[in-house]
């Protein structure tokens, strides 16, 4: 049986995408081939391929502190070497 193919446009992340293309190419598969077996997963699974977590609401604090400058110390780099 033929799957029946059709054109779909996406926007990506440049830098994603070339990383992306690079992994790809070594794999010896097309950025069609990837999405089409990442698409195939999600239909066979009726989930997401991969772990996906919601954030906690420490998680969250920590973030929304983070966004305004809160609880923040400053480090030299020095410091971490």
């Amino acid at each position: 049986m033929l799957a029946i193919r059709e054109t779909t446009s996406i926007k990506l992340d440049k830098q994603i995408k070339k990383e992306a293309k690079e992994v790809f190419a070594k794999l010896g598969i097309s950025m069609g081939d990837a999405v089409n077996m990442f698409l195939a997963q999600v239909s066979m699974t009726k989930s997401i391929p991969f772990e996906m977590k919601i954030p906690n609401e420490e998680t969250k604090k920590v973030f929304q502190d983070i966004l305004n400058g809160k609880n923040i110390e400053k480090f030299d780099i020095e410091e971490l070497k």
